[in-house]
């Protein structure tokens, strides 16, 4: 069985790793496949690329869109695309450009709702992330003593914010990625938004409502899926005949996740979604 992980953060986004210092961590965990799946970013794959050697792990460019529509939201990867095409650089503007607006509003909510503000230089240092969200707000309020820890600080303020919705639509990031030249994947299938849960007939709808956007593959193992969850992905993967990746959703330490941890080594059979997806990314752009 083949060791790989298509599911990982950097710094680029709410990881604690540098890109760089991923391809020394996929060696010594015997990962010989990998991706870097930074939220609404592709700088940190440019960087992972530049440090990679010969006859080490092989690489696949990777992003992670959050996505909203009316049915609900969606995390869609994006797999092999090229990084220089216009439609992924375009939708990584317009993501980016929508999580900067809503760092702004929920600076803004927390100030009027609890009273809670920040010294210019902190807010300075929010912009100039690459992609800020509610972890790295979380965590300058652990440091100004405003939360015991980063979850009390999501779970009893930043999750009680109302913001206006800005999210890329799943229709637009499957376009995009597939102009791109790379392969849509939806992520972790059976989880919605927060501790939603998605199974059974509703989980089978929603697949076929992504692939009339051009959806072609499901993460069929994952780190936080039980045996019933990664059989009810693979069963769909086999009856609409989608490409099946594993990963792991690793952050560094902003989660206790290990890299590798996708549930792919306890499968006693490789499913035909895999073996598929693999024999076609060697095709691909963003493949090395």
């Amino acid at each position: 069985m083949i060791r790989m992980d298509l599911h990982m953060h950097s710094t680029c986004s709410d990881g604690t790793d540098k890109p760089e210092d991923l391809p020394g961590l996929i060696r010594q965990e015997g990962i010989t496949l990998f991706s870097l799946t930074d939220h609404d970013s592709t700088d940190g794959c440019k960087r992972v690329k530049s440090e990679l050697k010969p006859g080490e792990a092989d690489f696949l460019t990777g992003v992670e869109f959050s996505c909203k529509d009316d049915l609900g939201k969606y995390h869609i990867l994006g797999y092999g695309y090229d990084p220089g095409a216009a439609s992924i650089k375009e939708i990584v503007a317009l993501g980016h450009r929508y999580r900067v607006d809503k760092l702004d509003m929920r600076l803004q909510r927390l100030k009027e709702m609890f009273g809670i503000t920040f010294a210019q230089e902190d807010v300075d240092l929010l912009h100039k992330l690459n992609n800020p969200g509610k972890p790295h707000i979380a965590n300058l309020m652990v440091r100004c003593g405003f939360a015991e820890n980063r979850v009390q600080a999501i779970t009893q303020y930043l999750n009680k914010l109302h913001c206006p919705d800005l999210y890329v639509s799943p229709q637009q990031a499957i376009r995009a990625v597939t102009d791109g030249g790379g392969i849509p994947v939806l992520a972790h299938p059976c989880y919605g938004s927060g501790d939603q849960q998605i199974m059974g007939a509703e989980l089978d709808e929603r697949v076929k409502y992504l692939m009339d956007f051009g959806l072609k593959g499901l993460e069929g193992f994952y780190s936080a899926f039980v045996p019933k969850q990664t059989k009810q992905v693979l069963d769909l993967a086999e009856k609409y005949k989608l490409y099946v990746t594993a990963g792991s959703d690793y952050h560094g330490n902003n989660k206790l996740i290990s890299l590798g941890d996708t549930g792919l080594e306890q499968t006693q059979t490789v499913p035909k979604g895999l073996e598929s997806f693999l024999e076609r990314i060697a095709d691909l752009p963003g493949f090395n």
